[in-house]
């Protein structure tokens, strides 16, 4: 026995269909991707920077000039990728589940000077998603995974490529509210995983004491994660104080979710904000992620509307979460916003990127790091023919 789906089966005790086979991500409806998706409204009382003064946007290009021969602020930068595949349906308990597989990519690049950068850190873990039904008994979910994926890593097929999974993830088997399904449960488990994997990267900078005032990291994409049922990094209220140095940068935001203090849209203020402009910075909490979390955010353009297919390309959203009380109490300082936001300029990618049409979005370092974690993954006809 050398592929997987006969030793799950045997494992188990289900019954595969050998259902068709395919990567999630290749079939998709081609669609705007939000990095965020929560909607937010900014807190009446509160300023999330020292400068109250500040009503509307302010022109970032003299300090973003006054720089340029600097040290860059930015030294690390942080993406994380997932591929999804669909790779059978089970049956158990005379209920039919998909077998979900994935390759989560998560890398950590180092800026070593103006134009070199090397790898930091990087995680490339295949992993599967099964139905919580897979266990009979249930008394010791992780252990009986555990058994398996060691099992699994010893077939002769994934000896001979020398592959490993590194964990099964379990999604729950209960039954489903209306609009929910099965494979959606899955994914999400894959996702939650990739999350982690980001956490565990920005602990293990802290840790080794690479981050400063000198030395931020940039990650892409929001720091707003959502409470998790289980892994060392679940809560972010309890690891704030790590994200002290770290800016969140969304290329793709829904400018609907974003309201002023009067609850009303800042997608037209959003829309029209010159070039090399930030708007004023807004503090804001969220019950999705914690009420003990406050985030800074603001939005800066750093490219001309008029090169761009819609007035929010070239506008990217920037995150910081707030960590010491005067932070929390008083706001960022107005300075840091201005050198944050002039580093983000400076960081801008010099040409668009044939056919990707986040060009506008593109951070140059940022791309070579999505480019790096992807180049990572084996091929889908190689993954899929692991089963």
């Amino acid at each position: 026995m050398d592929k997987i789906i006969p030793f799950l089966e045997e494992q188990v005790g289900g019954i595969c269909y050998r259902s068709y086979k395919y990567c999630v991500d290749e079939r998709e409806v081609p669609s705007v991707n939000y990095e965020d998706n929560k909607l937010y409204t900014l807190q009446r009382d509160r300023y999330g920077e020292t400068d109250t003064s500040l009503k509307s946007t302010k022109d970032i290009y003299r300090t973003a000039k006054q720089i340029e021969g600097s040290n860059p602020l930015f030294r690390y930068f942080l993406d994380g990728s997932r591929r999804i595949y669909k790779i059978d349906d089970i049956e158990l308990g005379r209920k039919i589940f998909p077998i979900i597989g994935g390759q989560i990519g998560v890398a950590c690049c180092e800026r070593q000077s103006p134009s070199t950068f090397k790898k930091a850190i990087l995680e490339h873990n295949l992993v599967m998603s099964l139905p919580s039904e897979a266990d009979k008994d249930g008394k010791n979910s992780e252990q009986f995974f555990n058994a398996i994926t060691q099992k699994i890593n010893n077939l002769s097929k994934l000896l001979q490529y020398n592959l490993k999974f590194s964990k099964i993830l379990t999604y729950s088997s209960k039954e489903l509210a209306p609009g929910e399904k099965f494979e959606n449960k899955g994914i999400a488990k894959i996702q939650d995983e990739m999350t982690e994997c980001e956490k565990k990267i920005v602990a293990e900078l802290v840790k080794k004491n690479l981050l400063n005032q000198d030395n931020y990291l940039l990650k892409d994409g929001s720091l707003q994660y959502k409470p998790m049922k289980s892994g060392d990094f679940r809560e972010l209220s309890k690891i704030k104080s790590n994200y002290r140095c770290v800016i969140g940068l969304s290329k793709h935001f829904n400018p609907e979710l974003s309201k002023d203090k009067s609850g009303k849209s800042n997608a037209t203020k959003i829309a029209k904000l010159p070039l090399y402009h930030r708007t004023p910075a807004f503090m804001y909490q969220t019950d999705i992620v914690s009420t003990e979390v406050h985030f800074c955010i603001w939005y800066l353009r750093i490219r001309d509307v008029k090169y761009t297919e819609s007035p929010f390309a070239g506008v990217v959203k920037i995150e910081k979460v707030l960590v010491t009380d005067d932070e929390i109490e008083n706001g960022l300082s107005s300075d840091e916003i201005d050198l944050i936001s002039a580093n983000i300029i400076n960081e801008r990618s010099p040409v668009a990127y044939g056919t990707d049409t986040r060009w506008a979005n593109h951070l140059y370092p940022i791309y070579l790091t999505e480019k790096y974690v992807k180049s990572q993954y084996i091929s889908d006809l190689h993954f899929l023919n692991l089963f």
